[in-house]
């Protein structure tokens, strides 16, 4: 059984940091794409961050250079280093396998950042 445990998120202020962690469990996660989204309030989810089983990574723009994704597959663990954030990178954060997420969908952790 697909489960998912996202943690890190606080209140910050615009340009600190934050690391994300999400643990995997019951699933096969050193083969699979990993990616984290977010959901800000009034809007439909996006995709922020992409990481392959090999390390490789992509970016949405609005991210690129400041967030990094990582994973460490002996863990089952994909993490998100937050930095130079911003008011609008306040959402409630997601993990999930990528090109077709997994059904189960964890609670996410939220992130708030003020002005």
């Amino acid at each position: 059984q697909v489960q998912l445990v996202e943690s890190g998120g606080g209140l910050v202020q615009a340009g600190g940091s934050l690391r994300l962690s999400c643990a995997a469990s019951g699933v096969l996660f050193s083969i699979s794409v990993m990616g984290w989204y977010r959901q800000a309030p009034g809007k439909q989810r996006e995709l922020v961050a992409t990481i392959t089983h090999g390390g490789k990574t992509i970016y949405a723009d609005s991210v690129k250079g400041r967030f990094t994704i990582s994973r460490d597959n002996a863990k089952n663990t994909v993490y998100l280093q937050m930095n130079s954030v911003k008011p609008e990178d306040t959402a409630v954060y997601y993990c999930n396998k990528l090109p077709i997420p997994w059904t189960t969908w964890g609670k996410g952790t939220l992130v708030t950042v003020s002005s």
